[in-house]
């Protein structure tokens, strides 16, 4: 029986009309064809403060924090679409991974949320360059943490225009771009789980 790797697809941004929440919706329903367990989760379900170590020291990771990083220990690979924020990734999404990077206890193992973990990485940006510059700052962070990231990526420059009223990508060379990028993850995933 083959393996059905447990995925999450989220963006980095918490509002309601996100375009790259409307891209990780795509990418959610595109890695659901490739026989795998595959959820979308919204940031704006999990409000934390600001990370702060004094913070941390006196009452350890919030609530918030605690479900999310859950999630993504549980999981064998996460999709993120990020916005770009002057050329970097949001202070959410940041601030969310600062979070769950945390150890819950002392025998916890070190980024045990990241580690081994296959990332796939997408961008939408109501301008021309489809958010690609904030991607490259996010590649490096999650391969600090030991994230196997996928090489390949993709970028929706007029993301504005790229989706129809049922939030389906409109250019069919976008759409299958996705649909490559969610296979790769999906069997990355699956032959790094198997191991």
């Amino acid at each position: 029986m083959t393996y059905r790797p447990r995925l999450i697809c989220l963006a980095g941004s918490a509002r309601r009309d996100s375009l790259n929440k409307r891209l990780a919706k795509a990418a959610t329903e595109a890695a659901q064809r490739h026989d795998a367990d595959v959820s979308f989760i919204d940031l704006a379900d999990f409000s934390m403060p600001l990370y702060d170590g004094d913070l941390e020291a006196d009452g350890g990771l919030p609530d918030a924090a605690k479900r999310l990083k859950a999630l993504f220990r549980e999981s064998d690979g996460f999709l993120i679409a990020a916005p770009e924020y002057n050329s970097s990734l949001t202070p959410l999404l940041k601030n969310a991974l600062d979070w769950i990077s945390r150890s819950e206890t002392p025998d916890e193992p070190r980024l045990v949320a990241f580690r081994g973990k296959v990332a796939a990485l997408c961008a939408a940006s109501a301008g021309a360059t489809g958010g690609r510059r904030g991607l490259v700052v996010l590649r490096m962070m999650l391969g600090n943490i030991g994230v196997h990231v996928l090489p390949d990526q993709v970028t929706l420059p007029q993301a504005g225009k790229a989706f129809d009223g049922e939030d389906r990508l409109v250019d069919e060379s976008t759409a299958q771009s996705l649909e490559a990028l969610t296979a790769e993850w999906v069997r990355v995933s699956r032959a790094l789980a198997s191991e």
